[in-house]
């Protein structure tokens, strides 16, 4: 599985979403059930699954997929 496939799996887990939906205009404004209980649930996933810790501005910064995207690419994460 690609780190590209494990974020994915991650959002449609945390947001009960389809793959399909995944893009630039899924974020914190779009997305309905997006609170920060499903934030908080996004952050954790991404913590346990690619064997991080974030830094409290880049969880308070997770706020789309886009921004999730980039703020990997920080932690040298290939996507």
């Amino acid at each position: 599985m690609t780190n590209l496939e494990k974020l994915d799996k991650i959002f449609v887990e945390v947001f009960s979403c389809k793959e399909e939906e995944l893009g630039p205009d899924f974020n914190k404004d779009n997305v309905g059930i997006w609170d920060s209980v499903h934030q908080l649930s996004l952050t954790s996933s991404i913590e346990d699954d690619f064997d991080i810790m974030l830094d409290v501005e880049d969880i308070i910064g997770c706020t789309s997929y886009e921004a999730v995207k980039e703020i990997l690419a920080k932690y040298e994460i290939e996507l």
